[in-house]
């Protein structure tokens, strides 16, 4: 008596190959521009972080010399890695914007912009940020709405 012998397969057809490629796919574009834009919510943080330091620090620099910094109506640029030193604002060295200042007796517009020509999700669109006197931050371009 012989015994038969049953085929039996071992592995996966191409068919369910397919399919679970094809669900990786349709996951993966739904997660990237949902990580992209928590992306460039996170580096817009160190924007309004700096501008807040910047204006805070604003406040006090007019009680003490009865005008905003640098006081005469010009701009002052600070880049990653610099100071403000005035107004003891430290720039750290690994940033995405760079930040200017400019002040008279009675106003002043602090900016952030973003270094790179690409924005902050290498798209055209730059992100800008600026405060001001009165503490409103207004967002003057912002690249997560892409």
């Amino acid at each position: 008596m012989r015994l038969k012998r049953r085929w039996r397969s071992k592995g996966f057809t191409l068919i369910e190959l397919m399919i679970v490629v094809v669900i990786i796919a349709i996951l993966a574009a739904m997660a990237i521009p949902r990580f992209m834009r928590a992306s460039v919510k996170s580096k817009q943080t160190e924007a309004k972080l700096i501008l807040k330091q910047i204006y805070t620090m604003q406040r006090a620099y007019r009680q003490e010399k009865n005008s905003y910094y640098p006081g005469d109506g010009s701009t002052v640029v600070a880049q990653p890695g610099g100071v403000i030193a005035p107004l003891h604002v430290e720039i750290m060295p690994a940033v995405y914007y760079s930040y200017s200042v400019t002040g008279d007796a009675f106003t002043f517009l602090a900016t952030a912009g973003s270094r790179s020509a690409t924005g902050l999700d290498d798209d055209p669109t730059l992100d800008i940020w600026t405060v001001d006197q009165t503490g409103n931050f207004t967002c003057v371009t912002d690249d997560s709405k892409d």
